[in-house]
């Protein structure tokens, strides 16, 4: 019952919706579960950052796929290993892990299409003027 009613927050059409979704089902909880209203209040911002950009990328910022899968990696080649000597071994076998992923990250195919991207800046581009405060006229 909790995760459905939860999961009704990401069918909204937009931002302001899902935010006040997430409002009510938060208020829906305080009855019975009261740590959970809590910790929703406190990790909404986070949770619906999704929500900030373009509808077209919402699907891909959902999905922690690629992040799964890294992380599969990482704990194969860190299980042949074994033990490590110290700390340090390990830092440089996961670095060496993560730069060669984002070599292959840099050159691959691309996750978001160009098109998506340009809206990404052009609403990135209509916030910063939206914060923007006037220059001070000095004497």
């Amino acid at each position: 019952m909790v995760g459905a009613t939860i999961r009704t927050v990401f069918a909204q059409p937009d931002s302001e919706s899902a935010h006040q979704q997430w409002r009510r089902v938060a208020d829906g909880f305080r009855g019975r579960f009261a740590k959970l209203a809590h910790l929703m209040d406190e990790a909404e911002e986070e949770v619906l950052s999704y929500a900030t950009f373009p509808k077209e990328h919402w699907q891909k910022i959902w999905s922690n796929n690629p992040l799964e899968r890294l992380n599969k990696e990482v704990k194969r080649r860190t299980e042949v290993v074994g033990i490590f000597p110290n700390e340090a071994a390990v830092v440089r076998l996961v670095g060496a892990i993560l730069n060669e992923q984002h070599d292959e990250w840099q050159v691959g195919k691309r996750y978001f299409g160009a098109g998506s991207l340009e809206k990404l800046g052009e609403q990135s581009g209509e916030a910063q003027a939206a914060h923007e405060q006037p220059a001070l006229i000095g004497g």
